[in-house]
């Protein structure tokens, strides 16, 4: 058959000099590293919702034995998923530049005919095909959950969940097959040259190299220095939203990014308002909002007035969400909730399940494991940095737990029911 350079599936259709297998090595060796770090990350982001507790918490209820690693998320140390989250948002969005040159350094693979030349090769672009499919997927999900642009149908979390598993079982594959091959390439370059090297590549790695390249423009390591420009880019505008301060401005490609929200004692980033999550005035009104709180011993009808005559105490506790974004250590005051265990007769504190008066939203129930509860910086907070909450911070009262994801330190507590998680 004619090889006809006017199509993808000949050799001489792709004619940049840049491509090799000392380039596209290079770049996989840094995704090995990175995305290892990432699926990991991601499996302990998991694991903090606690979905083996309840199925308020579980937004994966079909995982099956995906969910063999799961424990019991501990609240120390009280950073542990603000630091978790962060890394895995931050290194997600630093690593996009390297994904993009990495599918760009292969592109010709997937055209090259005949599609199977041996079981070892069919095996290698059945994985190569996930891999790419699985990365997009993955990376473009996770970009727009961040954004809180999230448009695909169905809930994210287990979309991005179950494509995990598919990516990363095809990358681990890919690796298997790929990265002896990687290894000799690199270890070639010490003797030369990257651009000499692809010509003395074995044959099978010879698909990447163009047999007509175009003339050079730029050299295979300015070409790197230019995708880890675009990466250190995107780490110096996505980092700062981990911390406050000038930091945080710096965060142009988060959505909470900038400045702080407001000023005072309750301007630090939030996720949700009260309008947004349907929270009127009349309802969180001190003298018609009641703390519902169930128990062994029965049932108590709490206001906020009768709250503050209770022991009070104070801890230290950033929050964190699942997008990346964090604040640095509140200072919260209110009541332990090992405390409202024991007032319905539980003194040793067990499970609690945790209704919001928020109506409608994915975690406006929420559930929280014994251990958590017994913390005695658990609290339900009334006061943050010295003065009430704010209606956008959970007045009349919240949940804040050490080392908790966002979305579980419940905002406008209407109903505490301890020793039950539905």
């Amino acid at each position: 058959m004619r090889d006809d350079t006017r199509l993808p599936t000949s050799p001489g259709f792709w004619r940049s000099p840049l491509r090799g297998p000392w380039f596209t090595s290079v770049l996989g060796l840094v995704l090995l590293a990175g995305i290892t770090v990432l699926f990991v990350t991601g499996l302990v982001s998991y694991a903090a919702y606690n979905p083996d507790l309840s199925p308020v918490n579980d937004k994966t209820p079909d995982k099956g034995i995906l969910g063999f690693y799961l424990f019991s998320w501990p609240t120390d140390p009280h950073w542990l998923y603000r630091v978790n989250q962060g890394v895995h948002v931050t290194l997600g969005v630093t690593l996009i530049p390297v994904l993009l040159a990495k599918l760009w350094s292969v592109v010709p693979k997937l055209f090259t005919l005949p599609p199977a030349r041996s079981l070892a090769h069919a095996l290698e672009r059945i994985s190569l095909l996930l891999l790419v499919g699985g990365a997009l997927f993955e990376f473009t999900t996770g970009v727009l959950n961040v954004q809180l642009d999230y448009v695909f149908p169905g809930s994210f979390y287990p979309l991005h969940f179950y494509g995990a598993w598919v990516f990363f079982a095809a990358f681990v594959a890919h690796a298997v097959l790929k990265v002896p091959a990687a290894v000799r390439n690199l270890r070639r370059l010490r003797a030369e040259e990257p651009a000499s090297s692809q010509e003395s590549a074995p044959a099978p790695e010879q698909e990447l190299v163009s047999p007509r390249p175009d003339p050079a423009t730029v050299s295979r390591r300015g070409a790197l220095w230019f995708v880890g420009g675009g990466s250190l880019l995107l780490f110096a505008t996505t980092a700062g939203q981990s911390f406050d301060g000038p930091l945080r401005r710096t965060a142009l490609l988060a959505p909470h990014g900038g400045p702080d929200p407001g000023s005072g004692p309750n301007g630090f980033q939030i996720n949700k308002t009260a309008a947004y999550a349907g929270i009127t005035a009349p309802e969180t009104d001190e003298d018609a909002w009641r703390l519902v709180v169930t128990g062994r011993s029965g049932i108590f009808r709490l206001s906020r007035a009768q709250l503050r005559e209770l022991p009070l105490h104070s801890a230290a506790l950033p929050i964190a969400c699942v997008e990346g974004w964090s604040t640095s250590d509140q200072w919260w005051r209110g009541v332990r909730l090992r405390d409202l265990a024991a007032l319905v007769g539980h003194d040793d504190p067990p499970d609690v399940f945790v209704e919001s008066l928020q109506r409608r939203g994915a975690f406006r129930h929420a559930a929280l494991r014994a251990n958590q509860v017994a913390d005695p910086r658990s609290l339900l907070a009334l006061y943050v940095n010295g003065e009430s909450l704010t209606p956008d911070h959970g007045y009349p009262a919240r949940v804040i737990v050490p080392a908790a994801p966002g979305v579980l330190n419940t905002k406008w507590v209407a109903r505490m029911t301890f020793g039950e998680t539905r």
